[in-house]
């Protein structure tokens, strides 16, 4: 049986391998939206590019 020290240190080492990992993507994520450049003002990121108004139709094929 393991003592109850060396559990203690298996879940510390744990957590702090996730805090690492949790930092590493924060990190990450920092530097694509840096990457990405500033938009234009006045501008919704979440609709950046959609065209108002009826849309293409798009081709169906027939099986035959």
């Amino acid at each position: 049986m393991s003592s109850p020290g060396f559990t203690k240190r298996q879940k510390e080492r744990a957590r702090q391998d996730k805090q690492a990992e949790k930092e590493r993507r924060k990190k990450e994520r920092a530097a694509e939206k840096a990457s990405k450049g500033p938009l234009e003002p006045g501008v919704d990121p979440d609709i950046a590019g959609i065209v108002p108004g009826p849309q293409p139709q798009q081709e169906t094929e027939l099986e035959e």
